[in-house]
């Protein structure tokens, strides 16, 4: 690279992190020339990983699991593997602690089913009756959900299933919060803890109407795909598209912070940066946060009279808190899993998990939080040392 920031660019991208760096990905395939910008010492955002916790132990920084990475055909075109990128997934990827058992998510639907009929008989046919409908309109739900927006490819293909397998009965159960998202299937509570579980993931409360649909989401690709991680550490996902990107003759810089979008004739068309402008002949892309772009990298009179409506009701999600550990052995189960999961969620029940989403939506710090958790040596045995278990468990709180 050199020195010096180049004086134009088909398109500038601010922020680093995975959206920036897959939107700066197909900008360059498109024979453009890009500029990714990024304040911090290196890239990826949100996911990333380091070792900062403990001798020989990898801890993953923000996100973990990238279950919708695996699946999204953007992703999968970027052909990242060819880029340094491996995928593994955990023995098991799911569960949920229970007193004297658990409730797991399987590769194998038989054998998810399995455990589900022998804590509640007709549970498990139940639970394959969920999955062949989820093999009917699941892969429209995934289309619509990873298409570009407007989604009109995938709301066609999700419209399709739908119609062809029980349509407004269907639409009904989606719609169902995941509070209720037992509809009636099953007579205990696992199926119900998974989905319930798998929403929290949402940030969303388990009352709202959707949140079993995504919940139902997370779980089916949790047994399709197996929440996967990548080898290493969370930072192998964008490090494999930094290096594709600068393959394809983009220019990335980090520790080099964008001051300013620079918008004329109501067009953004460059961005200033410490003593330098760099103009953008077609476009500037922000992959930062809303707070950032439009209340401070962009003057308030050039936003759009829409956009000085919005951010007047602007407001972030809940925020998170998140503990790591550096365990010397695996996790001292009361009783073990059968199989070891990846991920698990922490909550006595369905109905205990929504108080605490709730109490979160509605500006209290639960007084018995959910938690959502990870064994990342379980789930890829280059996070620590053999016989050790690098741990982390977050729940979400106010942001006050």
């Amino acid at each position: 690279m050199t020195s010096e920031l180049p004086a134009t660019v088909d398109a500038v991208v601010v922020g680093a992190g995975p959206n920036g760096l897959v939107a700066a990905n197909l900008l360059a395939d498109a024979g453009w020339s890009v500029l990714v910008l990024e304040a911090a010492d290196g890239v990826g955002g949100a996911v990333r990983h380091d070792d900062e916790l403990h001798p020989g132990f990898v801890q993953d920084t923000f996100s973990a699991f990238y279950p919708f990475a695996a699946a999204s055909p953007v992703v999968d075109r970027l052909d990242l593997g060819s880029h340094g990128l491996r995928w593994t997934t955990p023995p098991a990827p799911l569960g949920h602690p229970l007193p004297g058992r658990w409730a797991l998510v399987h590769r194998d639907r038989v054998d998810t089913a399995a455990g589900m009929e022998a804590a509640h008989p007709g549970d498990g046919e139940a639970w394959l009756d969920l999955c062949r409908q989820w093999d009917a309109i699941g892969p429209g739900l995934l289309d619509l959900l990873l298409s570009p927006f407007p989604p009109v490819r995938g709301g066609a293909r999700a419209g399709l299933a739908l119609a062809r397998h029980g349509a407004l009965g269907t639409v009904r159960q989606l719609l169902t919060p995941a509070l209720g998202a037992g509809w009636g299937r099953f007579t205990g509570d696992d199926a119900r803890l998974l989905v319930s579980g798998s929403a929290g993931h949402a940030d969303i409360p388990l009352d709202a109407p959707g949140s079993g649909a995504f919940g139902l989401i997370m779980t089916m690709l949790a047994q399709a795909d197996g929440f996967p991680v990548p080898v290493g550490g969370a930072g192998g996902l964008t490090a494999a598209m930094a290096r594709r990107f600068v393959s394809l003759g983009g220019e990335l810089r980090t520790s080099t912070p964008v001051e300013r979008v620079v918008v004329r004739d109501g067009r953004a068309v460059a961005v200033r940066t410490a003593g330098r402008e760099v103009r953008a002949r077609h476009a500037v892309l922000g992959a930062v946060s809303v707070p950032v772009l439009w209340g401070s990298l962009v003057d308030e009179e050039d936003h759009p009279a829409r956009v000085r409506r919005g951010l007047r009701h602007f407001e972030l999600d809940p925020a998170t808190v998140k503990v790591d550990w550096a365990l010397s052995g695996p996790v001292p189960w009361e009783t073990p899993p059968t199989v070891a999961p990846g991920s698990f969620h922490v909550g006595d029940s369905p109905e205990q998990m929504h108080e605490a989403t709730s109490q979160v939506a509605t500006g209290l710090v639960p007084a018995a939080p959910y938690l959502l958790a990870g064994q990342m040596t379980t789930t890829d045995p280059t996070r620590s040392p053999a016989g050790t278990e690098s741990l982390w468990a977050y729940t979400h709180v106010p942001h006050r």
